[in-house]
């Protein structure tokens, strides 16, 4: 096994000014620690109290998202694994940034939604989440039916960021940037 060099992750970390990374799969149980000790640590930093709500919802609905993707595709071992970065943005900002395996068409058709609500403005974001609240659920659906996202670019303090790298079989990284 090749020897990890910790030092030059550090430094990474340092550099990019990244309060907390996580690379696994996610369960209830450690979605739920995890952003306990991720609310605990931006309020030692003093983080004002908006930033942690809006980052600890960005972290919530990002790693919550992940779980039930990987879940309902039965994946385990590499592919169920996700990453989680929380950082400090270049303007005294967070960027929560997440990502996991997702299969090619999933991954383009979120994209598209991305894409498509980058185009709107706060006001068209509000009433895009109000038509979205009112949209019938289905019974027994374990997510929101795409509210979080919407929700994710209301908080965001730019446009939402993307990257959809392919893999083999099908597959690809898709991976999510919300500027806080």
């Amino acid at each position: 096994m090749k020897r990890i060099d910790v030092q030059s992750l550090r430094d990474v970390f340092i550099e990019q000014q990244i309060l907390l990374c996580f690379n696994g799969p996610f369960s209830a149980t450690l979605i739920e620690e995890i952003g306990h000790a991720l609310r605990l640590h931006l309020e030692s930093l003093a983080a004002p109290r908006p930033a942690v709500g809006d980052v600890f919802s960005a972290y919530i609905e990002l790693t919550q998202n992940i779980r039930h993707y990987t879940g309902r595709k039965g994946w385990v071992g590499a592919d169920a694994q996700a990453t989680l970065v929380v950082s400090h943005g270049p303007d005294g900002g967070y960027v929560v940034s997440a990502g996991n395996v997702v299969e090619l068409a999933d991954g383009e058709e979120l994209a598209a939604r991305v894409d498509g609500l980058n185009l709107l403005d706060a006001a068209a974001l509000k009433a895009a989440y109000k038509t979205q609240l009112r949209q019938p659920r289905e019974p027994g659906a374990k997510t929101g039916a795409g509210l979080g996202l919407i929700d994710l670019a209301r908080k965001a303090r730019e446009p939402l960021k993307y990257t959809l790298v392919p893999l083999d079989a099908g597959r690809a990284f898709f991976s999510l940037h919300v500027a806080i």
